[in-house]
């Protein structure tokens, strides 16, 4: 198995920098990219990755992108106000198939974007990113414009956990926690074809339409795992790609946070080792208490993400959408 990923890193593991733009252009012939962005209240960052997006791929110079859509998902902020001014084409998530009641999570906005977005290639965005390159999104939809045999592309960098060099000269630590202590073990121990992703989680990849559409979609923060997973069971690993597209800088979430979306991922890997075999879909976790009733930790349970959204191939508002 190592030397089937070693192989796999050799052949299906590039640089952005290994397909300029020009290049790209001249490959697109005829197919289209639609850019998603999920976002909830990302105002302070949404405005400038769609701002980059348009000013350097939206171009008659640099006609790459054909769609750029920011999915807003019930946010309290400026968020769809700011995406829209900077050039994007803004959707509530509830106003998407509004005969099935939208459940919370980052899955379902990407598996609703489906609904409303034509591109044969579709390329997801974190609306938290900092200082955006529009390489994140050159890197990722290259191959599948130069690479016919390429259905899934996963974006791999640097992921700086602060922003200043720690002391002694040391480099900043990485992000990525769930990445590393749950994800990538996961995926070692039950895909282990699946071992070279550099960034398993992370949330710029692109996928030709015809590949997504048959995927099922976890709600919630397993999605990135169970696309990964399935893709492979779908079309093998050798349709499977990552592009070192630099480095990554986002909001990092807490570590209670962290905690949930470990749990969710856990799930997503479960139901796919074992589908039906139910455990308890519950996390506990604590906090200091300090109240009247003495120093202690208070528990707190949060149900963790275990519904999935069916490939969106088999929603018949979906199929008419096709045939018309």
């Amino acid at each position: 198995m190592l030397d089937e990923v070693e192989r796999w890193l050799a052949r299906r593991s590039w640089s952005v920098a290994d397909r300029p733009r020009e290049r790209l252009v001249a490959a697109k012939r005829g197919t289209t990219v639609s850019v998603v962005l999920p976002a909830l209240d990302e105002e302070a960052t949404v405005g400038d990755i769609v701002s980059v997006i348009r000013r350097e791929l939206m171009t008659e110079a640099v006609p790459l992108v054909d769609e750029l859509v920011v999915i807003d998902s019930g946010s309290t902020d400026r968020t769809a106000e700011v995406a829209a001014a900077a050039g994007a084409r803004v959707v509530a998530r509830d106003e998407i198939l509004p005969r099935i009641p939208a459940l919370p999570g980052k899955g379902e906005v990407l598996w609703r974007s489906l609904m409303v977005t034509s591109g044969d290639i579709v390329c997801f965005v974190d609306a938290d990113l900092r200082d955006f390159s529009a390489d994140f999104v050159t890197g990722i939809v290259g191959p599948l414009l130069t690479e016919p045999d390429v259905d899934f592309v996963k974006a791999m960098y640097d992921r700086p956990l602060g922003t200043e060099a720690a002391e002694s000269g040391k480099t900043p630590g990485q992000g990525g926690r769930v990445t590393e202590l749950v994800a990538r073990p996961l995926l070692n121990l039950h895909w282990p074809q699946l071992a070279g992703f550099v960034q398993p989680l992370g949330g710029e990849y692109a996928v030709r339409r015809s590949l997504l559409e048959r995927l099922p979609f976890p709600v919630g923060y397993g999605v990135e795992l169970g696309l990964l997973v399935d893709a492979l069971h779908t079309v093998g690993l050798d349709a499977l790609a990552q592009v070192d597209v630099g480095v990554r800088k986002h909001r990092h979430q807490d570590e209670r946070a962290l905690g949930r979306m470990a749990a969710a991922i856990y799930r997503t890997a479960q139901l796919r080792l074992s589908r039906g075999h139910l455990v308890r879909p519950l996390l506990t976790q604590f906090e200091r208490d300090d109240s009247g009733r003495g120093k202690g930790f208070t528990p707190r349970t949060y149900a963790v993400d275990t519904e999935e959204r069916p490939p969106m191939i088999d929603i018949a508002e979906y199929a008419r959408r096709r045939v018309a």
